[in-house]
Order: C-alpha cells, then sequence, then structure tokens
C-alpha cells in the first residue's frame, strides 16, 4: 500500500498520494489539491516544487552525487566522450561500438550550415552578444528542417539530435569569427567533435592548426561536466516551452535565452571578472579575503558554493585536476589565471570557508580553463550552450514521449487591486 501524506485545513483533512523515486526521494502529489480543497501551492522559484518526474538526471546536493541516467559523473569525465555522453543523454544507454559511429557519422554529415544562413551572420553588429546571436541562429536553422520531429522514433530522432547538436558548434564559432572580422571557417570531417569546434573557431581558411589533444580533452571534458545538471532554469524553460508543442529547435533556442542570464550560465564569466578587478585595483589577496569574510559593499567570491551543493560540487573535483593539466600544459604566464591558482588554494585552507563549505565549483575551474585556451570571456556561456545541448535535447525528447503530454501551466497568488470601475481620462487627477 502506497504512503499517503495528510493535510489539515480548516477542520478537514486531506490525504495526497506519496511519490517514491529511484533513489528513494519522497514527493508529494498535489496535482488534486486545488480541486480538493481550493488551495494551490506559494514556492517562489519553485525550489520546494517538483515539476516533472524525469529519469535522465539525478542530484544529491547534500552528498554531493551527480549522476546521467545513473551513470557517475566521475566514471563519465574520465572514461566517456561526449558524444558517447550525449548518446547516454538522449536515448538512455550507453551506445554499443556501432551506434556510436552511427552517431559520429550523422553528427559529421550535418557539420555544415546551409549556405544562406552565412549572410545572416552579417546582418548583426560586430557588438551583438553571441548567445544573441546563436539563439536566433538555431531558430533559423530550425527553418531548414521544417519536416516533422517524431521523438518516439529512435531512428528518426537520432538524426535530428545530431543535426542540432552538431550545427550548434558551427553556429557558434562562425558568430565568433564574424565578431572579429575573420572569414568562417568550415568544419572537416577528419576531427572529432570538440576538436573540430576549436577548428573553427582558431583556424584560417588558409592556415591549418592542430589543436593540442589535452586541450580538446579538457573542452570535451567541459562539455560533459555540463551536459545536464537536473532540473536548472534553461533545462525547465526547454521543457515548458516543449510542452507547448513547439518545435525543438524553439525550445532550445529558448533555453539559450534563459542560460544567458548571469544567474545561470553566466557565472564563470562572473569568475573573470572578479579576478580582473582584483588585478587591476592591486589589492592584495589576503585583503580581499578579509572584505569577503566582512561582507563588504561590492565584494563578492565568485566561483564557491552552489544553490544545490550543500557539499563538494562533484563536477569541480575532476575538474581541478584538468584545469592544472592546461595550465601546465599551456605554460601560460597569465596574472589572472596565477591570481586565480593562489584564490584556489588560500580559499580551501580558510576555516571560514571550508565550514561554509564555500568550495570551489565548476564555473571558477571551467573559466580559469576557457581564458587559457584562448575562448574570449563573451563566448564562455556559449561553450555552456554547447554542452548543455545534449540534456536539452533530453529533456524536450522526454515531454514529448511521455504518457500524458501537459502544455506547463502553472498558477499564481493574486496579490493586486481589487475591482475597480474604469474612469473617463478627462476625470482622473
Amino acid at each position: 500500500m502506497s504512503e499517503k501524506a495528510t493535510l489539515t485545513y480548516s477542520g478537514k483533512s486531506y490525504e495526497f498520494p506519496v511519490q517514491v523515486g529511484s533513489e528513494n526521494e519522497l514527493g508529494m502529489d498535489i496535482s488534486q489539491l486545488r480541486a480538493q480543497t481550493g488551495l494551490i501551492t506559494l514556492d517562489e522559484g519553485y525550489a520546494n516544487t517538483g515539476s516533472c518526474d524525469s529519469k535522465i538526471t539525478y542530484i544529491d546536493g547534500e552528498r554531493g552525487i551527480l549522476r546521467y541516467r545513473g551513470y557517475t559523473i566521475e566514471e563519465l569525465v574520465e572514461y566517456s566522450s561526449f558524444t558517447e555522453t550525449a548518446y547516454l543523454l538522449i536515448f538512455g544507454e550507453l551506445p554499443t561500438p556501432i551506434q556510436l559511429q552511427e552517431f559520429h557519422e550523422l553528427l559529421t554529415r550535418h557539420q555544415f550550415i546551409h549556405e544562406n544562413m552565412r549572410h545572416h551572420f552579417q546582418g548583426f553588429p560586430a557588438s551583438a552578444p553571441p548567445m544573441a546571436i546563436l539563439s536566433a541562429m538555431i531558430n533559423t536553422a530550425g527553418c531548414f528542417q521544417p519536416e516533422l520531429v517524431q521523438p518516439a522514433d529512435e531512428s528518426s530522432f537520432m538524426e535530428t539530435a545530431a543535426i542540432l547538436m552538431s550545427k550548434v558548434r558551427t553556429i557558434a564559432a562562425a558568430s565568433y569569427k564574424t565578431s572579429i572580422g575573420e572569414p568562417i571557417v568550415y568544419p572537416r570531417f577528419d576531427l572529432n567533435y570538440t576538436a573540430n569546434f576549436l577548428h573553427m573557431m582558431f583556424c584560417m581558411p588558409n592556415k591549418t592548426c592542430h589543436p593540442e589533444p589535452e586541450i580538446v580533452r579538457a573542452l570535451d571534458q567541459i562539455f560533459i561536466l555540463h551536459a545536464d545538471h537536473e532540473q536548472n532554469c534553461s533545462t525547465s524553460t526547454v521543457r515548458m516551452v516543449g510542452s507547448s508543442q513547439a518545435n525543438l529547435y524553439a525550445s532550445a533556442a529558448a533555453g539559450i535565452c534563459a542560460l544567458w542570464g548571469p544567474l545561470h550560465g553566466g557565472a564563470n564569466v562572473a569568475v573573470i571578472k572578479m579576478l580582473e578587478r582584483i588585478h587591476e585595483d592591486g589589492q592584495p589577496l589576503d585583503q580581499f579575503i578579509e572584505g569577503v569574510k566582512r561582507h563588504d559593499a561590492g565584494v563578492r567570491l565568485m566561483g564557491f558554493g552552489h544553490r544545490v551543493y550543500k557539499n563538494y560540487d562533484p563536477r569541480a573535483k575532476f575538474i581541478k585536476k584538468t584545469c592544472h593539466t592546461v595550465l601546465n600544459k599551456l605554460g601560460i604566464h597569465d596574472p589572472l589565471l596565477e591570481l586565480a591558482v593562489k584564490l584556489e588554494e588560500v580559499a580551501v585552507k580558510d576555516p571560514y570557508f571550508v565550514e561554509r563549505k564555500l568550495y570551489p565549483n565548476v564555473d571558477f575551474y571551467s573559466g580559469i580553463i576557457l581564458r587559457a585556451i584562448g575562448i574570449p570571456v563573451d563566448m564562455f556561456t556559449v561553450m555552456f550552450a554547447i554542452g548543455r545541448m545534449p540534456g536539452w535535447i533530453a529533456n524536450w525528447r522526454e515531454v514529448h514521449t511521455g504518457s500524458q503530454l501537459k502544455i506547463y501551466r502553472p498558477r499564481q497568488i493574486y496579490s493586486g487591486s481589487l475591482l475597480r470601475s474604469y474612469e473617463a481620462i478627462e476625470k482622473r487627477k
């Protein structure tokens, strides 16, 4: 017999079923709450509201656990590739060698954007934010694939997913090239997903370059670590837009807009800006740390702690090692990167931060890595979007293949004016 939760209101008791997740998470099913009691719940920011039942990603913030389809993030970032992880998220299982090869071939086949799209980049001013361009161009790409998407048909949906995943990196690189006045570089057939992106970002049509394997692997790991993260702002946006039966491209474009916000995808940008301020002010690091402790106005420690994780961010444990590998490989003498390393060393040993579990998170290290390999700061959030695309695709598909497709429609508590009568303008004072 399933458990039930009892709610008492106005002298009456009501029972609601309790749903138990596969990891023993408990949730009270309140889908009949208003019908039975006349009440709705009020949960600003949905911090205590489960908006869906999902099989994709599991997070335990108290224990520092992140799993994709049951696989730990530690194992995936150590042994898997971004394309294999993407397949796992979208289709639920790790691919066989044949399935992975087929997915690779689809990614390669669809990596070019339609030639007509190249002219669209010229319509944006050089100062246009890359995330604005990315969102607009993803919607544009959807216009060139108008055929009906069948998310339940695995064979056809694999191609649809590959088209979007492949083209997002091509669009991102093209937007960067356009912004700096360089010619757009075509993708190559002999490079893997991440190496091809770096080729399109940093090479020229008349000059072949070969990204260092350590750099390719580091960026691949960043993509894996960002591939999904449960019902965050952008993923929830993709699901909400998708629930209206909007197509995959429109839903992903909406997710990009949500990710664009500085409280979501812009966290690693905030880390670099913090380091720039410390460096430009010439402030000793110990003084900055003391200012953080005193909560001085305008002094914030970015890239430490996380809203979900009340322990060490499991993604940060691995990317920390990758960060130091990249810095050692490149031998870069960047004052900001040197400052970041010192800040990390000080903060992880300071009792103030340790007691409050304010450990460096994935954004702290990813920002340092991206800067080290030459990704401009205004492209950081675009990197996040490329990595998050498999998670968005997986969540969009889950919405559309569920047994009960309902358009998302939250309620609200109205706190505005009571009934008023319209007054002609000449009588208003």
